[in-house]
């Protein structure tokens, strides 16, 4: 996801329909005011009250915004808003539908926000799952290794096998020296009691950029650390057919709207982007600005003996300019 800069004037009426659409539900709730305040930050560098703004209507918006890209990246807005503090109700849904028919905009992911009002929870699941990142890791084992190979890899992932020739392979990072990156990530993992590729409950070798992602970025495994990476990751995957938009769905419904939509279950909490709500869209542009996309099948082996900051910089991690809750001390 790239985050585009809309004009003074794209701006304000598309705050305005963020406000209507927040407001759709009564009350607007902290964490989507957050979010809509951090936009109009990181976005239009302003700070107008959002209980002083007038509602708009869909064809006044289609009036103001004739980009297709503005307008596109407003209604994902939306989306994401309405994901982000509980389960919407069918009126936010449907209103989000009346501005995106009013712009030209189509999507899954209008689906998806109706089927998650409408309490069809587990459509909705099916559809961030299939519109999101975890098709592409499925395809990148296969072609790494074949239909046994990615049967294998979910039977690890799932407990059922382990394959101790491939866990020797990340087993040996812990022997690296310390400032390498990848005895930073052999760390992270055992840290936080996570299996590595090949050993019981480990994650296939496709998915290991996630936590490549949480030491290279430097966020945590926090509820606020998750939400970080995940936008982190959704900005990398521009160039993706969903431009990483159900990336960032993806951990907005685990973690600020309460649906566990992993195949793993790990559980899910609401609101948690509004406590991390600027930093969230920071994250996204960091991810944005990599020269490349570590979920693209990346060879990640040609770094792991570098030490941590050359391997961020060689890479193009940009720096933060933020910091605070889900930040990790790397």
């Amino acid at each position: 996801m790239k985050l585009l800069r809309p004009t003074p004037d794209e701006g304000a009426a598309g705050l305005r329909a963020m406000t209507t659409v927040a407001r759709s539900r009564g009350e607007i709730p902290p964490p989507t005011r957050r979010l809509i305040e951090a936009g109009q930050k990181v976005l239009l560098g302003t700070s107008e009250p959002l209980d002083r703004l007038a509602p708009i209507t869909p064809e006044e918006l289609a009036a103001a915004i004739e980009r297709p890209e503005i307008r596109s990246q407003l209604v994902n807005g939306m989306v994401m808003a309405s994901l982000s503090a509980g389960e919407p109700p069918p009126v936010q849904a449907q209103t989000v539908r009346e501005f995106a028919d009013a712009l030209h905009v189509r999507g899954p992911q209008l689906s998806a926000i109706e089927k998650i009002a409408h309490h069809d929870v587990l459509f909705f699941k099916l559809c961030i799952l299939r519109n999101g990142h975890l098709p592409d890791a499925i395809k990148d084992e296969y072609h790494r290794s074949g239909v046994l190979g990615v049967a294998k890899a979910l039977a690890r992932l799932r407990g059922l096998r382990e394959d101790p020739e491939v866990a020797a392979r990340f087993q040996a990072w812990e022997k690296l020296a310390p400032e390498t990156l990848g005895a930073h990530v052999f760390r992270h993992y055992r840290d936080h009691g996570f299996a590595l590729p090949g050993e019981k409950g480990g994650f296939p070798e496709s998915g290991m950029y996630h936590d490549f992602s949480h030491v290279l970025a430097g966020y945590d495994t926090t509820l606020q650390g998750e939400t970080l990476v995940g936008g982190f990751i959704a900005g990398f995957r521009e160039n993706r057919p969903d431009h990483g938009l159900f990336t960032a769905l993806f951990v907005l419904s685990i973690f600020s709207t309460g649906v566990d939509v992993t195949p793993i279950g790990v559980g899910a909490s609401t609101g948690i982007v509004g406590e991390v709500a600027e930093r969230f869209l920071l994250a996204i542009q960091r991810g944005s600005e990599l020269p490349l996309d570590l979920s693209d099948d990346w060879n990640f082996w040609d770094y792991i003996e570098l030490p941590l900051e050359e391997a961020r910089s060689r890479l193009g991690v940009p720096p933060k300019t933020e910091f605070g809750p889900g930040d990790s001390p790397l």
